[in-house]
């Protein structure tokens, strides 16, 4: 988008398109057809959230967390297209500013927060009861250390969907709709939920794979410390 997200002029990469039934199919057929592409297509996009690669382990312990700016999912901001692309620009481009500088009360920023303190970050897919169930252990801990940033990202998924697990579970840590992915990506998340521990100024301590137990997450935040 124009603005302090992405640049236009990117246009997101196109998915398959889905197979054409042969000549002759009856229309029931095709809908069946239809129905289980779809079925096909949404499996693989959590499986890439799932499955564990060379790159799933996250950003590397000691080095500094790529910056972002993604639009608060309580925000005023309406997400139909690319207006609500994260920002990852380590430099300003296109008339766009770098992300450390895209500041705003509807934008999650990340320079800001690890300017405040250490920071808890979750990474979810809304639909995963595990990546909620997690988030709400975060929510619940956030009042034990007032010293610490926590916040989510939200991996593309439906807006209003994730809007409303917000209000449900009653979370106040910030989350941020990478819409596109581009967050996750930077981070080498790719399994659900992940969560990195870093220290104030931006430096990764330690990145969890898979739900952790309370004690384990109070642990590794009083490791921050």
């Amino acid at each position: 988008m124009s603005g302090p997200f992405r640049p236009r002029g990117e246009p997101p990469e196109a998915g398959p398109a889905p197979p054409k039934p042969p000549s002759g199919v009856a229309p029931q057929a095709t809908w069946i057809l239809g129905v289980v592409v779809i079925c096909v297509l949404a499996y693989v996009t959590v499986n890439t959230l799932r499955t564990e690669s060379r790159g799933s382990r996250g950003v590397r312990v000691g080095a500094r967390i790529p910056p972002f700016a993604a639009p608060l999912a309580l925000s005023n901001v309406r997400c139909g297209g690319d207006e609500c692309d994260a920002n990852v620009l380590v430099k300003a481009r296109n008339g766009v500013p770098k992300a450390c500088d895209a500041r705003g009360p509807n934008i999650l920023n990340s320079c800001q927060l690890t300017r405040r303190g250490p920071l808890v970050l979750a990474f979810l897919v809304a639909p995963s009861q595990q990546c909620i169930d997690q988030v709400d252990l975060l929510q619940r801990l956030k009042a034990r250390f007032s010293g610490v940033q926590f916040a989510a990202i939200a991996i593309r998924g439906d807006h209003g969907d994730l809007n409303r697990i917000i209000r449900r579970h009653r979370w106040t840590l910030p989350v941020g709709y990478d819409h596109d992915g581009a967050i996750a990506n930077a981070f080498a998340v790719a399994v659900c939920p992940t969560v990195t521990f870093i220290r104030q100024g931006g430096g990764v301590a330690k990145t969890t794979l898979g739900t952790a137990s309370e004690a384990e997450i109070v642990r590794d935040i009083k490791a921050l410390r």
